[in-house]
């Protein structure tokens, strides 16, 4: 998931992403994407947190047996 930061160039908001040791930043213009970004950005990481607690508990009752 890409990153908001300040573009060092305009001093826009952008997405930034670094691929291949290349810094790109996109341009967002829109406050309703950033709020879309911030909500899907939560949401990822409840899920990230959830799938990690399952695999614990999983590896625990494979430990078990």
């Amino acid at each position: 998931m890409s990153d908001i930061k300040i573009c060092p160039t305009c001093g826009s908001k952008s997405k930034f992403k670094e691929k291949d040791g290349v810094t790109t930043y996109t341009a967002v213009q829109d406050d309703e994407a950033f709020k879309k970004i911030g909500q899907m950005k939560k949401a990822m990481q409840k899920f990230k947190d959830k799938a990690e607690a399952l695999e614990k508990e999983l590896n625990e009752l494979k430990a078990k047996l």
